[in-house]
């Protein structure tokens, strides 16, 4: 946001500052069980390169960073209720079988509520989810050759906002300064509330509470649908790679909560019959599940274990918390352990059934050793 010089108007009075930025569209698809370890060359008709993060902070000395593939796509019109505005996509491949897709629009605005409506912005052929999700479709598509198990089709993806202002040095304060005469609309924004003094002291100091600032003039606040990110300039990208990150996260664990739930009810079901020959197979798909889903949660933390700028790794941090992505971890675990402790019942009863043949072995070779010591005599 940019709070330009106040002009004067035909009054003679100061007029309301201008906000200047952009609404940064996040949304996270599961394309696939896993990706195979080859590169792409083009998708979507662009070329695919790596991207790489670059430490604009104080950093560790050596680092490494996940660099997932990136395609950006050529700006494009689109009609709004505001007028003609020129959109930026982007689109990243992750290794664990997912993508995001990333939508800018512009915009510039009197005061903080008039971007609320902009968590409901529409274009005359959709709404920016049906862009990206049209996009998503496409390079799904096209990259089924890459793909270990793709998905028949795009599922529902993981939907999250950052409003991006420019600057505001030209406030006359410090970012934080800012910020903290700003709460309740800040607030409002992140809660989609167009009359922001409708909220509750709690409310706005709750919605607000994770707040981040390393220079005077930058300032990062996370909710857990909605981003406000102020005066990051050629770190931007960075940031909102972070809360992609984050993103494709969510949406992952919330793809493999559903295979456990499957497999899991698969298992119970065929446990519940009680015939030998399915227990073999029963036994067989639960080594599987737990070995394929114990590598692919490796890989999940994977993306996001090195950082090599320790404020972005704070960012991380606040969005990881306000997704709730360790209680989500923990559920996954809870669950492999329910699959671990159904795989070593069978495995016990698979010891079990054996120790009974052969004490049942033992028995009958005795009494055929007492009948030919009887027949004998």
């Amino acid at each position: 946001m940019e709070p330009q010089q106040p002009a004067t108007t035909a009054t003679g009075l100061p007029s309301p500052p201008r906000y200047r930025g952009e609404v940064i569209y996040l949304f996270a698809f599961d394309l696939a069980y896993d990706m195979k370890r080859e590169p792409v060359g083009t998708l979507l008709g662009q070329p695919v390169s790596e991207y790489f993060v670059g430490p604009s902070k104080r950093n560790p000395k050596y680092f490494l960073f996940y660099r997932p593939q990136t395609i950006i796509l050529p700006p494009v019109e689109r009609r709004t209720a505001r007028g003609p505005v020129m959109i930026r996509r982007s689109v990243k491949l992750f290794s664990v079988g997912a993508m995001s897709v990333q939508i800018r629009v512009p915009f510039e605005a009197a005061s903080l509520e008039e971007l609320v409506a902009y968590h409901d912005l529409a274009f005359e052929n959709g709404t920016p989810e049906d862009e990206a999700r049209q996009l998503a479709e496409e390079a799904r598509r096209e990259l089924e050759p890459f793909c270990i198990r793709p998905l028949p089709q795009i599922r529902e993806s993981e939907d999250y906002t950052v409003f991006s202002l420019e600057d505001l040095s030209a406030a006359g304060v410090s970012a934080e300064d800012w910020f903290h005469q700003h709460i309740r609309p800040v607030a409002g924004l992140l809660a989609q509330e167009q009359d922001a003094g409708r909220l509750s002291q709690q409310e706005a100091v709750e919605s607000t509470a994770r707040y981040l600032s390393y220079y005077d003039t930058d300032l990062v606040v996370v909710d857990w649908d909605a981003a406000l990110v102020a005066g990051a300039g050629t770190s931007l990208d960075d940031v909102l790679h972070i809360m992609e990150l984050a993103n494709v996260q969510l949406v992952e664990l919330e793809a493999y909560d559903r295979l456990l739930d499957t497999a899991l009810d698969a298992a119970y079901r065929d446990i519940a019959r009680r015939t030998p020959g399915p227990r073999r197979q029963i036994r067989r798909n639960l080594r599987e599940i737990r070995v394929d889903l114990a590598r692919l949660s490796d890989e999940l933390v994977n993306i996001t274990k090195f950082f090599g700028d320790w404020y972005l790794a704070e960012i991380y941090q606040n969005v990881s918390e306000r997704f709730h992505l360790a209680d989500w971890h923990k559920i996954l675990d809870e669950k492999l352990q329910t699959l671990g402790d159904l795989y070593d019942l069978l495995q016990q009863d698979r010891v079990n059934l054996w120790m009974v043949v052969l004490e049942a072995t033992i028995v009958l070779l005795f009494i055929i050793d007492v009948v030919i010591l009887l027949a004998g005599r």
